[in-house]
C-alpha cells in the first residue's frame, strides 16, 4: 500500500513537475519567496489592527505567530527528522528527473511542506478572524499557489504539500477556536466588506502582479 502511494506521489511530481518554462521558472521562485510577500503581510497586520483595535492587535497577532510555530515545528521540528523522507531533488532516484530551478535543493528532507503547513495556517487562521468571502477565497488561492511552487521547484512531493496542508488548516483551527477562552481578547465582529479600508486582497494581487512583471524581464 505504502509502495504504491509513493509510486503514484512520485508519478504525480514528475507529471507536475515537468511542466515549465523560463517565465514560470522565475515566477514561481519568486512565489516561493517570503520577503516578496511583505507587503502582503503588512496589509493583514494593517486589516487587523483596523478591525480589532490595536490592543486586540497585539494579541491575534501573537496568535498568528503561535498558529506559524505550531505549523513550522509540527512539520520540521517533528516529521521531517521523524520520516527523513529526502526531498524530490535530494533523492537518488529522482534528482537527475527533477527540474530545479536557480540552483536550489531544499534542505535534506521534505515530508511535510512547512511552506504548505505555514501558509495554509495562516489562511485558515485569518479566514475565520475576517469572515470575508472574498478574502477568503483570496486566502486560500494565495496558499494553493505557493504550495504549488514548491512542487514546481522540485523540492515538494504532492504528498508533503496535502498532510503541510493538513497541518496548516488543523492549527489555523484550533488555534483560533481557543482564543474565546482568553476573556481580555474581544473578538468583536468584523467589519463588512464595503467598510474595508485597507484590501488584503488587493496588496496580495498586486503582490503576484508585480512578480509576474519581473518574471517576465528577468
Amino acid at each position: 500500500m505504502l509502495e504504491t502511494l509513493n509510486q503514484l506521489d512520485q508519478e504525480l511530481l514528475l507529471f507536475l513537475n515537468g511542466i515549465h518554462s523560463p517565465f514560470f521558472d522565475s515566477f514561481m521562485f519568486l512565489i516561493s519567496g517570503k520577503l516578496v510577500w511583505a507587503a502582503f503581510y503588512l496589509s493583514i497586520i494593517v486589516q487587523i489592527y483596523r478591525t480589532y483595535g490595536w490592543k486586540n492587535c497585539l494579541y491575534l497577532l501573537v496568535a498568528i505567530i503561535l498558529v506559524i510555530v505550531c505549523c513550522d515545528q509540527m512539520a520540521s521540528g517533528i516529521l521531517k527528522p521523524t520520516f527523513q523522507r529526502f526531498r524530490p531533488s535530494r533523492s537518488p532516484e529522482l534528482a537527475d528527473l527533477v527540474h530545479t530551478v536557480n540552483g536550489y535543493r531544499g534542505g535534506k528532507y521534505g515530508f511535510a511542506s512547512s511552506h504548505a503547513a505555514n501558509v495554509f495556517g495562516l489562511a485558515t487562521f485569518c479566514s475565520l478572524l475576517f469572515r470575508n468571502r472574498k478574502l477568503r477565497l483570496f486566502l486560500f488561492s494565495w496558499a494553493i499557489l505557493v504550495s504549488y511552487s514548491r512542487i514546481y521547484l522540485g523540492v515538494h512531493y504532492p504528498g508533503d504539500i496535502i498532510v503541510g496542508t493538513a497541518i496548516g488548516l488543523f492549527f489555523g483551527y484550533l488555534i483560533y477556536k481557543i482564543l474565546p477562552r482568553f476573556k481580555f481578547i474581544k473578538l468583536n465582529n468584523p467589519i463588512a466588506e464595503k467598510d474595508w479600508k485597507w484590501n488584503i486582497t488587493s496588496w496580495g494581487s498586486l503582490s503576484i502582479v508585480v512578480m509576474a512583471i519581473i518574471a517576465i524581464f528577468k
